[in-house]
């Protein structure tokens, strides 16, 4: 789905080049980068990185910052015309469209911010990506999935704490293009410049809007593919590690 331009490639270059101009107005039409200032927020953020939080905290403030971002996530669902009656008169109104937008949490992290999304958006459906990274070559695969096989038509928001490298979310939006996705909306706890310019290099030839919300950039990777200064592991500080 996606071009593997090949050669090689200096990573921190791209970074780098990611950061200098990811303000810029005319960055690629089919992928937006939104990083909400808000200061609850950054309060949130905060505790989840701190070291010291314990699980059940940190699943309680994910699912509460998933709903702050996804507020800022949702501002382009479609919806449609509704009249309904009030007490006094016919009101003009919006419901959500129809197709309803669908939801896919990436196991296992991405389920820790699922709550905090149907919170928002209670009539969506859910689907599942199960994909996995290799701690050693950083590479995703896919080994589960529970989704339409048409999606044709479909807003779909992928829930996925960290966008590190970016190959798991990568695959994840190749996999919903192929099935007909025309608009995907990944929200996540925290970006690095890495991915970023992975994500927008990798959707260079894709036609449909690609969104990406999130609490904050970070600044860089470390030699383990993890986001630094970061939050550590966010499927082991959700449930632990097994």
């Amino acid at each position: 789905m996606f071009a593997d331009h090949g050669g090689h490639r200096d990573p921190d270059r791209d970074a780098s080049l990611w950061r200098s101009q990811a303000s810029s107005p005319d960055r690629l039409a089919n992928m937006q980068m939104h990083v909400i200032d808000h200061p609850l927020i950054a309060h949130k953020l905060t505790a989840l990185r701190d070291e010291r939080t314990d699980s059940p905290t940190f699943r309680r403030l994910t699912e509460e910052l998933v709903t702050l971002l996804a507020y800022e996530a949702t501002r382009e669902v479609r919806t449609a015309p509704v009249q309904v009656t009030t007490p006094v008169a016919v009101a003009d109104g919006v419901k959500l469209a129809s197709p309803k937008p669908l939801i896919v949490p990436i196991l296992r992290a991405g389920l820790g911010m699922l709550e905090g999304m149907v919170r928002l958006l209670p009539t969506a459906e859910v689907g599942f990506l199960g994909m996995l990274r290799d701690e050693e070559t950083l590479l995703a695969s896919t080994y589960a999935e529970r989704l339409p096989q048409d999606l044709s038509g479909r807003q779909c928001y992928v829930l996925d704490p960290m966008l590190a490298t970016g190959g798991t979310l990568v695959d994840a939006i190749g996999f919903l293009v192929d099935r007909g996705a025309d608009s995907i909306t990944a929200i996540c706890l925290l970006v690095a410049p890495e991915g970023c310019a992975r994500l927008e290099r990798d959707l260079a030839g894709l036609d449909i809007p690609v969104s990406v919300v999130t609490a904050a950039m970070d600044d860089k990777l470390n030699e383990r593919g993890y986001i630094v200064p970061g939050l550590g592991d966010a499927g082991d500080r959700l449930y632990g590690v097994v």
